[in-house]
């Protein structure tokens, strides 16, 4: 692993679109690794819905266990809309991080809660979907780093091929 990293757990993911939907912010955020329970993703895995192949390079496994074999230094933080959890703007990243989502239809255990080292949530009124959640922590976490210096060289390595508008320059004066 690298001095800083991320890995994403998802207890029992249903829908292949969110986790094709994960897998691309996954590759957008620079994530590590992705890791899952149960087998719903499984069966329904055939849809194939990550659109940028992120999986050929980003490991997305199953596991009975999301903080087995986790790396020395991990801090597992739980993202559930619960009462007592930090809202994530005012939220501080670990350098090295699991970050736990529950599945679409259901929430976190209560031991999993308990064993984690934070617990935030997205200050929004109702909840987010899956892929939308893990989105927004990851770009949480990037804007609040030292990588989040954009430039037009990123753009240009990140944009789709089909796009190629430029904001106008200001005439001189």
């Amino acid at each position: 692993m690298p001095a800083s990293f991320v890995i994403i757990g998802l207890i029992d993911p249903k829908s292949p679109s969110n986790v094709g939907a994960v897998m691309r912010a996954a590759g957008c955020y620079q994530v590590n690794e992705v890791r899952y329970t149960g087998g719903r993703y499984d069966r329904a895995a055939r849809f194939h819905t990550d659109t940028k192949n992120v999986s050929l390079s980003i490991p997305l496994t199953g596991v009975t266990e999301l903080l087995g074999d986790l790396p020395d230094g991990t801090s597992v933080v739980c993202v559930e809309l619960v009462e007592g959890a930090t809202a994530l703007p005012l939220f501080v990243h670990p350098d090295n991080a699991l970050y736990v989502f529950g599945p679409e239809d259901g929430s976190l255990d209560q031991a999993l809660v308990d064993r984690a080292d934070a617990v935030v949530y997205v200050p929004t009124v109702g909840c987010m979907n899956l892929a939308a959640s893990v989105n927004v922590v990851l770009y949480d976490r990037l804007a609040k780093s030292v990588r989040a210096q954009g430039s037009d060289a990123l753009i240009r390595s990140s944009r789709d091929t089909n796009n190629s508008v430029r904001v106008k320059q200001p005439a001189p004066q």
